[in-house]
């Protein structure tokens, strides 16, 4: 790849747009009752005005089944269970659709979409892990339609099967995920490397429990030129705030000040960035890591500076073995 002039790169950073909140009140109809992915996620945003959302519904079949749209239409209805971890209420297709939609709009506009149901771990025919539709991956689709290189980064604390099923044989959009592993959905391991066409462009960081700032910024430092090598025209953020340490669902150990550092990094390497929320369950910690994200994003000072935290010595060799395993299974597509 051959690098920009330094100064062609900076002019290209300081005309970037501002990134800004897509939120819109819409998201709190998706009522789930006692759900870890509930309404409260989105009350610590309560300050933040109505942004008029694009109708996402029109969208929907770049991603998923017809049959599949119109189940969980009808699930939402009934108030049904998509699966056992997926609640619906009356307002959840609306919420979803919407989710799609607003997500659309931070593509187009270098935008953070606040928005729920996730979308991530839903596949084209089926709900999955909280999520209804996969708001990322039909913002990709749509990009991808239009021409673009499109890299998505999932830095949530889980893997994205969702999204990784559905650009898994295709080379044309690069996924890479950084998650916790074991833990659910149960798999996101070394080997799983893309197949056909898109072999070598998914690309898995498993990360042991007990991993802290010093291993995830170590992933960031290692696998971003591989992003920088694809040279994607866009870069999409699956933004998820779960390996935060005091999270409620997953055993990571994120400092709240990591997710400034990795909005800080993404500035720094690429003009055209966006994102779309996923995961981030303990509600105060993710309302600040959120904020210090699109802070590093804007060039910002932090908002909402924490101790870096750091890995234990076991931690710490268990990631090298996996590291070295990703490496040894991309080298013939990357440079490392």
């Amino acid at each position: 790849m051959k690098p920009k002039p330094e100064n062609e790169g900076a002019k290209a950073r300081d005309s970037r747009p501002e990134m800004k909140l897509i939120y819109n009140r819409v998201f709190l109809q998706h009522d789930t009752g006692m759900h870890p992915e509930s309404r409260k996620r989105l009350d610590a945003f309560d300050d933040l005005p109505d942004t008029p959302i694009t109708d996402g519904e029109p969208y929907l079949e770049l991603v998923h089944t017809p049959h599949y749209i119109q189940k969980v239409r009808a699930a939402c209805a009934l108030s049904a269970h998509l699966d056992g971890d997926t609640a619906t209420s009356p307002g959840s297709y609306d919420a979803a659709r919407y989710a799609v939609g607003a997500t659309i709009m931070a593509a187009e506009s270098g935008g953070f979409a606040l928005v729920r149901p996730p979308g991530h771990h839903a596949h084209p025919s089926r709900a999955s892990g909280f999520c209804l539709f996969n708001n990322v991956a039909i913002a990709t689709r749509k990009l991808a339609a239009e021409g673009k290189r499109v890299a998505i980064f999932d830095f949530d604390g889980h893997l994205g099967d969702g999204t990784s099923a559905i650009f898994y044989d295709t080379d044309k959009v690069l996924y890479w995920s950084m998650h916790q592993y074991p833990a659910y959905p149960g798999h996101g391991f070394v080997d799983e490397i893309g197949s056909g066409k898109g072999k070598g462009f998914t690309v898995n960081l498993p990360l042991p429990p007990g991993s802290g700032d010093d291993i995830l910024l170590g992933c960031l430092n290692q696998f971003l030129p591989i992003v920088e090598q694809f040279q994607p025209d866009v870069v999409a953020v699956s933004a998820g705030f779960d390996a935060h340490q005091y999270d409620l669902l997953l055993d990571l150990r994120a400092s709240a000040s990591f997710f400034y550092k990795t909005g800080q990094m993404l500035r720094e390497r690429f003009p055209n960035v966006f994102a779309t929320l996923e995961g981030g369950y303990n509600v105060e910690e993710m309302r600040k890591c959120l904020y210090n994200f699109v802070a590093g994003i804007n060039g910002e000072a932090v908002p909402f500076p924490e101790e870096p935290t750091s890995s234990g010595m076991r931690v710490l060799e268990t990631y090298e073995i996996y590291v070295n395993a990703v490496i040894g299974n991309l080298r013939d597509y990357w440079k490392f």
